[in-house]
């Protein structure tokens, strides 16, 4: 029986979600018993142009050259999976959406940046159809295991819709707002096992907000430890401004 053939693929973003996966450790080797890798940048040079059974993609679009790219990528993809917050949700580049595009590339390419096309952030499944999302900056690696069993199996796959606040509780941490500091997990997505808290650092929304977020409970909380709303709402922006 042949492999799925599978593919990893960049746009705009700092590669680590794909640094995640190559430094899986011994863990690797058990995936790449279930696929044939045909690309991937950061571990290999060679390069597929066939059709792909599952193609990772991390990254979010911001010119209309990535858009044409990731069109015909989801054309050659039976599977497209979108992982990394870039891809999922926008990620830091969606900050960019906060500001005159014009003036952005006046100040990012200088005098000649009329060379340079630029468009708003967007994240894939804003784009093209994506089968399944991996959020996390960067990804959290458990959760791409589960995500690529289910893909292989053909079986539905989706991020939890409770706030991080619950993994925190079962993981017995100290609520950061008892230690003095503002923490998004109240209105973040679950799924990484509270993996920053446990070790010592807040949750700043990388696995952007759940559906129905618990506004009042959030707003009390704020209230309780003297933390004004418009500062919680302008971290936030750090990963989730696409969503808007």
């Amino acid at each position: 029986m042949k492999k799925p053939k599978v593919a990893f693929f960049d746009f705009a973003c700092c590669e680590g979600c794909q640094l995640q996966i190559a430094n899986f450790g011994e863990a690797l080797f058990d995936i790449l018993g279930m696929i044939d890798v045909v690309e991937f940048r950061e571990v290999m040079s060679e390069k597929w142009n066939g059709q792909l059974d599952i193609a990772f993609v991390e990254g979010s679009i911001t010119d209309f050259h990535a858009e044409e790219r990731i069109r015909q990528i989801r054309e050659r993809a039976a599977i497209l999976i979108a992982y990394g917050s870039c891809a999922a949700i926008g990620g830091v580049n969606g900050m960019k959406n906060t500001f005159d595009l014009e003036e952005i590339r006046k100040y990012v390419y200088g005098p000649e940046y009329h060379f340079f096309a630029t468009e708003k952030t967007k994240a894939i499944p804003q784009v093209v159809k994506t089968d399944y999302v991996i959020t996390g900056c960067p990804v959290y690696p458990p959760e791409i295991l589960v995500v690529i069993k289910a893909a292989l199996q053909g079986t539905s796959c989706s991020p939890p819709d409770y706030p991080v606040c619950v993994e925190c509780k079962l993981n017995e941490n100290v609520c950061m707002y008892d230690r003095g500091v503002a923490c998004l997990g109240p209105v973040t997505r679950a799924g990484c096992n509270s993996w920053c808290i446990n070790n010592g650092n807040i949750c700043y929304g990388c696995r952007g907000m759940i559906s129905n977020p618990n506004e009042r409970g959030a707003r009390e909380v704020l209230e309780k430890h003297n933390i004004p709303l418009p500062f919680v709402v302008n971290k936030m922006n750090l990963y989730n401004k696409c969503r808007e």
